[in-house]
């Protein structure tokens, strides 16, 4: 497999922007990203959730775990098909006030 470290951190980070659009308040972030991408990146992992973190800030709590792919419907086709060599990211939370 051929990566480029900078971009992998770049789409990690990419997909916490995403996420972020959620209402602020209260939240936890489930972070899932695929095996392959830690073995690619090996001691730089870090590097990807602090992308994540530094796009959340410290009031959103993360949690996380190392997949094997994932399975969900692709934009293009909305066919259910194997996702691999990402991250997903999942936010939970509360709106202030609610």
């Amino acid at each position: 497999m051929r990566g480029n470290f900078d971009r992998l951190i770049e789409g990690a980070a990419d997909a916490a922007h995403q996420a972020a659009l959620s209402p602020p308040g209260d939240r936890v972030a489930v972070l899932v990203s695929c095996i392959g991408r830690k073995l690619l990146l090996g001691q730089r992992i870090c590097e990807e959730v602090e992308a994540v973190q530094d796009v959340f800030g410290s009031g959103t709590a993360l949690t996380g775990f190392y997949s094997y792919g994932e399975v969900s419907p692709h934009a293009a086709t909305d066919c259910a098909e194997l996702h691999n060599q990402t991250m997903t990211i999942t936010v939970f939370g509360e709106r202030a006030g609610a």
